[in-house]
């Protein structure tokens, strides 16, 4: 009666077996595709030197060849790009064209049309007349509030000047000789002030 270990050699041997036939077969196919890896490596090097040994003309002839192609290439996007430029204006102009006619085909059309523009003129007017507003509220706030200044300024240089008359005529009431002089002093104050003003 076989064992357990009888059968995992048998199992073995037999894997063996089987992979000698398959290990042969990939030696056998490596071997064969050798020379043909070494036929076309042979080739390529070949091909290689036969354009390294390629005449100067050849050479020039190539390279006049691709720069005359890259230079038909530039006329040709020249000339295109105007033309494809103008077909699409021409596409645009008339698509506004058919917009337009399919807006004005009919009068009932035309009066939609005509209500949409009063519209948005009326909604202009409103925006411009808003702004007009704003701006004089503005403009109106700004002169008050000068003049307001420009007021509290001349009253505060009023005080001043009757303060410093005042002054002047104490001193002159003190000092007999400058009483001639006060008047002319008081005058080249007040001159002074509405220079400042």
């Amino acid at each position: 009666m076989p064992t357990a270990t009888t059968k995992a050699k048998a199992t073995k041997t037999r894997a063996k077996a089987a992979a000698k036939p398959a290990a042969a077969k990939a030696r056998r196919t490596s071997q064969a595709k050798k020379p043909q890896a070494k036929a076309a490596q042979a080739k390529a090097t070949s091909a290689r030197t036969t354009h390294k040994a390629a005449s100067p003309f050849e050479q020039a002839q190539t390279a006049t060849r691709d720069t005359a192609g890259a230079v038909g290439e530039y006329v040709e996007r020249a000339v295109l790009i105007p033309v494809g430029a103008a077909l699409i204006a021409r596409e645009r102009v008339a698509a506004r064209v058919s917009d337009t006619i399919s807006i004005y085909s009919s009068s009932s059309k035309t009066q939609a049309q005509l209500r949409r523009f009063e519209r948005r003129g009326t909604t202009a007017r409103n925006r411009l007349e808003r702004e007009v507003r704003k701006t004089r509220v503005r403009v109106e706030r700004e002169l008050r509030q000068r003049r307001r200044d420009i007021e509290t300024t001349v009253s505060e240089l009023d005080d001043r000047r009757e303060a410093i008359a005042k002054n002047g005529a104490d001193i002159a009431g003190r000092v007999p000789e400058l009483a001639n002089r006060v008047p002319e002093i008081a005058s080249r104050v007040q001159e002074r002030i509405l220079t400042l003003v």
